[in-house]
């Protein structure tokens, strides 16, 4: 994990900083090359050094392997990028796990609202438990039904190495598997108005006993 990043508390949340290792190191290496090329460059025709400037024509294979050769080394670095990006937003976008807690998300401005469900173990029923944190277990998948009452919000906590637009009109469905007991802040991250830097709510992730103890004293368990 790249040292400046937020702790990993997710089990997803190691394989997008794999990804974004790798483009450091992608695009560390294409620097160094470039910068020691143009210092090459500075001292080998500095002036006094070389011969006065004259007009070359570059219409031969040789000269045209100088930009032909690093575009396509530079290409097949940018698809080996994208093939890796794409296998992590499969992973973390695509394939939805059945989740162990299912919780309904309503963001509004300028807050987040979350639904339980209650005893009878449905969303978007009389008995669900109402609450203004997100209280989960941790080791279990938490799988979260979005959507927005007025403008267009986001789901991010970067501990989570979460981030989910949530737009007006969709129910939009996201998943998470904690690993890390602790408090976090659930932040939205995408300007939705004139209080959007105060929209935030707690994310509590607490061991399966403990979070069991409060569903059961509140009715949030299925």
């Amino acid at each position: 994990m790249p040292h400046h990043l937020p702790e990993v508390a997710s089990t997803f949340a190691p394989a997008i900083d794999g990804h974004i290792a790798l483009i450091y190191v992608v695009c560390g290496v294409w620097l160094a090359a470039a910068e020691i090329a143009l210092f090459w460059a500075l001292f080998r025709y500095r002036r006094g050094a070389s011969p006065r400037a004259a007009w070359m024509p570059a219409d031969g294979a040789r000269q045209a392997a100088w930009v032909l050769v690093p575009a396509a080394a530079v290409l097949g670095f940018d698809l080996f990028i994208e093939w890796d990006s794409a296998r992590v937003w499969a992973h973390v976008k695509e394939r939805t796990p059945r989740g162990n807690v299912e919780v309904r998300m309503t963001a509004r401005q300028f807050g987040f609202d979350f639904h339980y469900p209650g005893p009878d173990g449905r969303l978007g029923t009389t008995d669900d438990v109402a609450s203004r944190e997100l209280r989960v277990p941790a080791g279990r998948i938490v799988r979260l039904e979005m959507e927005s009452a007025d403008v267009v919000h986001a789901f991010y906590v970067p501990e989570l190495r979460l981030k989910q637009d949530i737009v007006p009109g969709r129910r939009i469905a996201a998943w998470f598997e904690p690993t890390r007991p602790g408090r976090y802040t659930i932040a939205c991250a995408e300007l939705c108005g004139v209080a959007h830097s105060l929209m935030q709510a707690p994310l509590l992730v607490e061991p399966v006993e403990a979070w069991r103890r409060w569903a059961t004293q509140t009715g949030a368990i299925r």
